[in-house]
């Protein structure tokens, strides 16, 4: 992306591009008319001032930080005008006492709350680290639950069992399973045509060792051959699931340091999901909560 495209997406992403300018324009011609506290040169760390508000050079550092954009020339006299457009609003704003406004002081009052709520939960929730040596036994117990072969399954998923024998009536007249699995299924990979990601399971089977597969779907997966599909829909809780096993290949295990880091950060995650959990839980300790 070039520095005036990149400018243009900044400028627009306050106002369109007319009004910035506008606003860069006007600001110019008042300097002469602009009041005397504004009338000398700028502090340090200041770029700009809008009827005796500052602007710093933070601002505009954190505006470009943010968009994740190159801090070219361009782009930053792009934010400066931006924050200067942004300060003449909100001062228009305030002297038409849009603040009293009872859906403004909602909004304000919603901000106020997440700004504390996340302040308090930085300071309380406090997950345990994740060591090398844990992330280490993760990558182990993975590794030691993958099979010798891996497949490369299809569904379609669907509610009811005269709904999944229709579609499989479809399948052994020769009808396309993708084209099925998009008319038909409600599972998360209906759009891709049914298509899930490669799996592998260690045989036999054991229940909590199917890389989260129901042990009946992944049961019946391993007993299709390659390109074969389900003979009967596998029910499991309240859908029918209509399985094909698309390929078969020996399993590919990624070596340690290719995933390493995003093993820990599924740690990292797990952990803050039990810090969080206990927070809670010792604030219920002396809550009265009514339902």
């Amino acid at each position: 992306m070039n520095d005036r495209k990149t400018a243009r997406m900044l400028r627009g992403a306050l106002i369109s591009g007319l009004l910035v300018l506008s606003a860069q324009h006007a600001w110019g011609a008042n300097k002469a008319v602009a009041p005397a506290a504004d009338a000398g040169p700028l502090p340090a760390g200041v770029v700009a001032r809008v009827n005796g508000t500052p602007i710093t050079q933070q601002q505009v550092d954190q505006t470009i930080a943010a968009a994740k954009v190159a801090a070219t020339p361009a782009v930053r006299e792009a934010v400066k005008n931006q924050l200067i457009a942004q300060e003449l609003f909100r001062q228009a704003a305030e002297r038409g006492r849009y603040d009293t406004r009872p859906n403004v002081r909602a909004a304000m009052e919603q901000a106020k709350t997440m700004a504390m709520t996340q302040d308090y939960l930085r300071d309380a929730v406090k997950p345990a680290p994740v060591s090398d040596a844990d992330v280490r036994a993760k990558y182990d117990l993975i590794i030691g639950t993958l099979g010798e072969v891996e497949y490369k399954p299809s569904a379609i998923v669907v509610k009811d069992a005269d709904t999944a024998q229709k579609v499989l009536d479809q399948i052994k007249k020769g009808t396309d399973f993708a084209q099925l699995a998009k008319q038909y299924s409600q599972g998360p990979s209906a759009a891709q045509g049914g298509a899930l990601n490669w799996v592998s399971f260690k045989l036999p089977l054991e229940a909590g060792k199917t890389q989260n597969w129901p042990l009946p779907l992944a049961t019946a997966l391993t007993q299709l051959p390659e390109g074969a599909a389900s003979a009967a829909p596998v029910q499991v809780d309240d859908a029918f699931w209509i399985l094909r096993v698309d390929a078969k290949r020996p399993t590919q295990i990624p070596p340690y340091d290719q995933i390493k880091d995003v093993l820990r950060k599924q740690l990292e995650q797990v952990e803050v999901q039990k810090a969080t959990t206990q927070v809670v839980v010792d604030l219920m300790k002396n809550a009265r909560i009514q339902q």
